[in-house]
């Protein structure tokens, strides 16, 4: 009488991933091509759409203007771009819980204006101003996470009343001043407008770039391979990693014929490198996806709904204030009309041009980079090319609804599909 062989149950789960397309990770290089091909073929669009709008975008304006993808310009586009990126960061926080704040510019205004009035006009020092502006922020996301978990008003209208309201209280911290001006040899307006990494330094800093994005996915490779589930090749990383270090080399080398990076540039991006990771790893980060993809059933599994809805407000005033103290510092300024609806609405679309799901838990922090360089393109584009203001925000329009079309047909895509 014959013998069944059974499979040892580590085994049979190994084996179950390997046949979950969730699970799988293609191996070599003509494995991920593949299976960017099926994820592309199923709605699963990820930043394609953005890289190919910047493409775009960069070669149309350089046959109107060749000057326009020169050093010293897309230094500048980098430079403008950093207050309005930390403020769509945050905008990306929301929008991944299928919600929206609509007062970021409200409170990068306000958070500008108090510090201005503590350093500048009462003579506190730096620090205190910086902490009294950005903690306005937090403490504004606190309470309107509150008032949207307690009482259950919609983010909606909680953050349109607050859009109003701090204006008004903007209005009151300035006082009959009306603008404050902060002196450009203040160490704030130094970080935001003359600071620059040495071109050594810029090269060092790419490299451990580069050397940290390949040491995390070898550490990802080695734990999947020792729990007996798929992982993608070594090979494939390290290939990834030579281009990542070609491509941010050559980079480096083309704007350190102007400037280089400026200071708050690099905050800018290891933030949203920081916050990629803090979603993508983190047990708050996963519970954010969770909640924003299905609130109910996210709350049934223990998550606490409340605390993860909490703290994304609050992170979204504390950034949007962080931009705002920005704004203060590369304008070397601030006045009435300092966060603007301007502001408002290129931070949104910047989140949701960068490729944020307006439907809830899709998207990453990488979503407000690639978001804000589409819009700061256009804009340093059109001014260069002496087009007037209205066309900028006709485009911004086009652009944005472009964008949330195709987030719309990629989401029908993906259900059809079965990907959700």
């Amino acid at each position: 009488m014959s013998r069944t062989r059974t499979a040892p149950a580590d085994e049979t789960a190994a084996r179950a991933d390997l046949l979950d397309e969730r699970l799988a990770q293609d191996a070599g290089l003509r494995g991920a091509v593949d299976a960017f091909r099926r994820r592309v073929r199923d709605g699963d669009l990820g930043m394609l759409p953005v890289v190919v709008g910047l493409f775009i975008i960069g070669l149309v304006f350089y046959l109107q203007d060749v000057t326009y993808l020169s050093s010293s310009n897309l230094v500048n586009i980098t430079l403008t771009a950093v207050p309005y990126g930390i403020i769509a960061v945050g905008i990306v926080l929301v929008l991944l819980l299928g919600e929206i704040d609509l007062s970021v510019g409200s409170i990068s205004g306000l958070a500008g204006s108090i510090t201005a009035v503590l350093v500048v006009q009462q003579e506190q020092p730096l620090v205190l101003g910086l902490a009294a502006g950005a903690g306005t922020g937090a403490v504004i996301g606190i309470v309107y996470g509150l008032i949207f978990t307690k009482i259950g008003v919609p983010s909606f209208v909680i953050t349109l009343a607050g859009l109003l309201g701090f204006v008004g209280l903007q209005y009151v911290v300035l006082g009959d001043t009306g603008t404050i001006n902060l002196p450009r040899t203040s160490p704030l307006a130094q970080f935001a407008r003359e600071d620059f990494l040495s071109p050594a330094v810029s090269y060092v800093v790419v490299v451990a770039v580069v050397a940290l994005y390949a040491l995390v996915n070898l550490i990802g490779i080695r734990r999947r391979t020792a729990a007996g589930l798929p992982a993608q090749s070594v090979t494939l990383v390290l290939i990834k990693a030579g281009v990542m270090l070609a491509g941010l080399g050559f980079l480096t080398y083309y704007l350190n014929i102007d400037r280089g990076w400026g200071f708050a540039v690099v905050f800018f991006v290891g933030l949203v490198v920081l916050l990629d990771l803090v979603l993508r790893k983190s047990t708050w980060g996963r519970h954010l996806y969770a909640v924003g993809g299905n609130v109910e059933a996210a709350r049934r599994s223990g998550i606490n709904v409340t605390w993860i809805y909490i703290s994304a407000f609050s992170l979204t005033g504390l950034l949007a204030a962080t931009g705002g103290l920005l704004f203060l510092a590369r304008l070397t300024s601030v006045s009435q009309a300092s966060g603007s609806n301007d502001v408002n609405l290129t931070a949104i679309a910047a989140a949701v041009i960068g490729g944020v799901s307006l439907f809830g838990g899709r998207g990453s922090a990488y979503s407000a980079l690639l978001g804000v360089l589409v819009l700061m393109s256009i804009n340093s584009g059109l001014n260069r090319i002496g087009v007037d203001s209205s066309v900028r925000f006709i485009v911004t329009g086009a652009v944005l609804l472009l964008a949330v079309s195709i987030d719309a047909i990629a989401r029908r895509a993906r259900a059809s599909s079965g990907r959700g």
